[in-house]
């Protein structure tokens, strides 16, 4: 702690400790002041300035320091000054002695907090910006909550002092006046109970209603204002109308037909979106093909002399449909119909906040009329305007699942999730595989040792990883196809037969009526905490919402748009995004949760790294499979887990511990203390708790404890 803070945390024990010391709280009691109500209104005539710099300066220091008494002050200031004066002076003083307090936590506590509660914090520090004000405002009308904690907690945060100052001004004026008030009588007055009588407590619980009421009416404001230009039907003919059956449309109607809503899903292309059909099922039935093929090729590492695979790149792709083929019925029409939610196979175009036309492959059109509505229209393949790239052609993750013949020479653009897993899959299968990133290194969001690690086994089985690569320009020279990309200022010429385009997704905006009604998008749809657009009644989940293009996270966000839909504004739910998981399944897998190294240094969050290695695990080195690593971050002295970054096999099933652990606030201690199978993979999630447990040893204890056994020894 700085010599500053240690000075003024000096300055304030001292103050309070003399104040109980001398018990000056007598001075501050009922009992005392209508005692020496007469001489104090005697000192106030002869030296009224002098008894307004004094009394001023005593409530100022009383709220600073947030010692009891300012409630008997604000009465002492009605009976010396009257209700005019007395409102007026004591109006300034305790909004200023508030801003001390708030000031003085600030100073001396927020780093603190900062570096144990940082990710809460930050949180809560967003809130604060952006309705903090108002919540302020709120507390400060009712005067039964403890002012001095208002002060000092929202000290922590990131409210700016100016704000904090004008509203704690402008709330507490009400209350103020009541007491000063009361004050001017206090000679009636037997007790501060007798002036928080049931009748007065009833008037600030309605006062303190207000502002929420208020807040009620500036929304129904703005909702008339978009509404304006659009009739709202008398009736409705569904509860819900959801755009896109990907995982946020489907799991969105699925909750709605739960809920016995009358609830429409509206689909142009195939039922399943695109992790069904084009992503996570087909690319991940893909990768095991690819492994199996891997496997092969290390028979000797598993005691085999030798092994073959008779191996066809198009049966693969087949099997890969099969795969998708299987899955299909999860999502398909037959059984949401059966779940009770209409499928409609057709484009859906919302024409107003309440209704959605639907033309279906016939031509036919009909319109739907719907309380709200859910747009879960994904996203898509996102391809860079790089001069060339049409007339070479391009696959992208969408349309790779139509090959049949192997490419010889493959190129990879992109350096992601998706870009990495295709790239070692292919190069698996026999192609001559080139992935090229523009960054410095592949996986840009995961911590550098990660994607050292995955470009190590990249170039092991033979992909050419090219960083700092940016394409420039397509050509075609005498019938091959070239890549021309930008390295060091110098132009690198890379010869290919297929590309393959994997630079990321971008939100399906267009088509179905966004525009046209004016609903606010950017690179995705406009959403509030709650999921709502600029129309109260419309909602977005999945990717063409954001933040995260996660299957999962669709998922998660389609339970909130669906309830807020269908209850609101009876009850809704802010979106919760804490603790998101992902994985990327090359060889070796990445899975994540959390924060890793490199957020909380952008972020200046302190942390502690616990850290094991997988080649030390039993069930790695049994399976030839003794490679990479667990990571956990740490609040620093704490075992409360801040993220988790796990590389090595299975690391996508591995990370639901954590998960879970950071859910539900479970710290390293309680993973350390549950039993774990041996011998399984799933042990070096205990093994890392370990780790963290031994660098937190009580030293001194042990020293005590080793005394004690050797007393035992005689």
């Amino acid at each position: 702690m700085s010599s500053g803070k240690l000075l003024l945390l000096f300055a304030i024990a001292a103050a309070a400790g003399l104040f109980f010391a001398l018990d000056l709280g007598h001075y501050l009691s009922l009992d005392w002041l209508k005692a020496q109500q007469d001489a104090i209104a005697a000192y106030r005539a002869d030296q009224p300035l002098a008894a307004v710099a004094v009394y001023f300066a005593l409530y100022v220091a009383v709220t600073a320091l947030s010692l009891p008494g300012a409630a008997l002050m604000t009465l002492a200031g009605g009976a010396v000054f009257g209700l005019l004066w007395g409102t007026l002076i004591v109006s300034f003083a305790s909004s200023i002695g508030a801003t001390l307090a708030f000031l003085a936590s600030r100073f001396l506590l927020r780093d603190w907090v900062m570096a144990r509660f940082g990710r809460r914090l930050a949180a809560i520090d967003a809130g604060v910006r952006k309705e903090g004000a108002f919540y302020l405002f709120t507390l400060r009308l009712v005067p039964v909550f403890p002012f001095f904690l208002v002060n000092l907690l929202l000290g922590l945060t990131a409210m700016k002092a100016r704000t904090f100052y004008w509203v704690s001004q402008l709330g507490m004026l009400a209350g103020t006046v009541v007491y000063v008030n009361a004050g001017t009588q206090l000679a009636q007055i037997d007790s501060l109970a007798g002036i928080v009588s049931p009748g007065l407590l009833l008037s600030f619980a309605l006062l303190g209603l207000f502002p929420l009421i208020a807040n009620r009416i500036v929304e129904s404001v703005r909702a008339r204002r978009v509404y304006a230009r659009w009739p709202k039907p008398a009736r409705f003919d569904r509860n819900l109308v959801v755009i896109g059956a990907g995982s946020a449309g489907l799991v969105t109607a699925y909750i709605a037909a739960a809920v016995k809503a009358k609830v429409t899903l509206i689909e142009k292309h195939r039922m399943g979106g695109d992790c069904l059909n084009t992503g996570c099922v087909p690319s991940k039935a893909l990768i095991r093909s690819a492994k199996f093929l891997s496997h092969v090729g290390r028979a000797g590492e598993f005691g085999c002399r030798a092994a073959t695979a008779d191996f066809s790149f198009a049966e693969a792709m087949e099997r890969v449909q099969r795969v998708v083929r299987t899955v299909e019925p999860h999502d398909s029409v037959e059984r949401y119909s059966g779940l009770g939610v209409e499928v409609i196979e057709g484009a859906a175009k919302i024409v107003s906040p309440w209704a959605v036309e639907v033309t279906r492959d016939g031509g036919a059109r009909q319109t739907l009329t719907t309380r709200s509505i859910v747009i879960a229209a994904g996203a898509r393949p996102f391809v860079p305007p790089i001069p060339g790239i049409e007339e070479v052609g391009y696959l992208t993750s969408d349309t790779v699942w139509a090959l049949r013949e192997l490419p010889r020479r493959l190129v990879v653009l992109g350096g992601g999730p998706i870009g990495c897993e295709l790239t070692q899959a292919f190069a698996r299968l026999g192609a001559q595989v080139t992935q090229g990133e523009m960054l410095p290194r592949i996986m840009i969001r995961e911590d550098a040792e990660v994607s050292e690690l995955v470009t190590r086994r990249f170039r092991a089985e033979g992909i050419a990883v090219l960083t700092n690569h940016k394409a420039r320009q397509f050509l075609v020279e005498d019938g091959e196809k070239i890549l021309v990309a930008e390295h060091e200022g110098r132009d690198v010429r890379i010869p290919f037969d297929a590309v393959l385009v994997a630079v990321g997704r971008v939100a399906n905006l267009q088509g179905y009526g966004l525009e046209e009604i004016g609903v606010g998008a950017s690179r995705t749809v406009d959403t509030n905490a709650f999921l709502q657009t600029n129309y109260p009644n419309i909602y977005a989940a999945g990717d063409v919402a954001g933040p995260f293009q996660f299957t999962h996270t669709a998922a998660h966000q389609a339970w909130y748009a669906a309830v807020n839909a269908l209850f609101d504004p009876f009850r809704k739910f802010k979106a919760d995004y804490a603790v998101i998981p992902w994985a990327t399944f090359t060889e070796p897998e990445v899975a994540r949760v959390g924060l890793n190294e490199q957020e909380a240094k952008e972020k200046g969050i302190p942390y502690e790294v616990s850290r094991y290695d997988l080649d030390d695990l039993d069930r790695a080195i049994a399976d030839s499979e003794a490679h990479g690593f667990v990571k956990v971050l740490t609040v620093p002295g704490k075992d409360r887990i801040l993220g988790v970054t796990l590389v090595g096999e299975h690391a996508g099933d591995l990370i639901a511990e954590y998960v879970l652990a950071m859910k539900h606030g479970i710290g390293l201690n309680k993973i350390l203390g549950t039993i774990h199978i041996y011998p399984t993979l799933a042990e070096a999630n205990k093994y890392v708790a370990g780790v963290w447990k031994k660098a937190h040893a009580p030293e001194r204890l042990l020293a005590w404890v080793e005394r004690f056994h050797a007393w035992r020894r005689g």
